[in-house]
C-alpha cells in the first residue's frame, strides 16, 4: 500500500474503528494530479474516545462524511493538501441534507469531516465540490451511501 493509502487508512481507521455493517474502508477517485478519498458512516460506530476527540455527536441517527485530498508529487508518495470544499447530500425522495464540513489536521494529514442526520435504511447521494489549494481546477466527487441505524 502506498504512503497516501496508509495515511488515509490511518484516518479512516481512527474514525471508523469497527463498522457494524460491511462497507468499503477506502473509496477514492483519481483526478490526475490529485486523488480524493471519501467515506460516510453512522457516528455510533466511533468509539467514545474518538467521538470526543473530534467533537462528533456519537449516535445511530447521525452520519459522518470524511474527505481527504492528496496531491501526487513525482518521486514521492504524495502530499495531503487543503481544499475549498462544499459538500451536500440528497436522499432518494429529494430531501436535501445540509451540513458544514470542518478541517482536521493530524500528523501531516489534512481531511474534512461533516455531520448530518440519517434514518434507518436511508440512502444518500453525496456531492462534494472541491478546489485543492494551488489549483485553478475544481473537482467533483459523487457517491451513494446507505445507512443502517437499527
Amino acid at each position: 500500500m502506498t504512503y497516501l493509502g496508509k495515511c488515509f487508512l490511518k484516518i479512516a481507521v481512527a474514525l471508523l474503528l469497527v463498522l457494524s455493517y460491511p462497507a468499503q474502508a477506502e473509496n477514492s477517485i483519481d483526478f490526475g494530479d490529485y486523488v480524493v478519498h471519501y467515506n460516510a458512516f453512522t457516528a455510533d460506530t466511533l468509539s467514545p474516545q474518538i467521538a470526543k476527540a473530534y467533537d462528533i455527536t456519537r449516535s445511530r441517527s447521525r452520519g459522518v462524511v470524511n474527505i481527504a485530498v492528496l496531491k501526487k508529487v513525482e518521486g514521492t508518495q504524495g502530499k495531503s493538501v487543503t481544499a475549498k470544499l462544499v459538500a451536500s447530500a440528497v436522499n432518494l425522495t429529494g430531501q436535501l441534507k445540509s451540513f458544514e464540513t470542518r478541517e482536521i489536521r493530524e500528523d501531516g494529514a489534512i481531511y474534512y469531516i461533516g455531520e448530518f442526520r440519517v434514518t434507518n435504511q436511508e440512502t444518500l447521494d453525496f456531492k462534494v465540490r472541491l478546489q485543492p489549494e494551488g489549483s485553478d481546477k475544481g473537482l467533483t466527487v459523487r457517491f451513494r451511501q446507505q445507512f443502517f441505524t437499527n
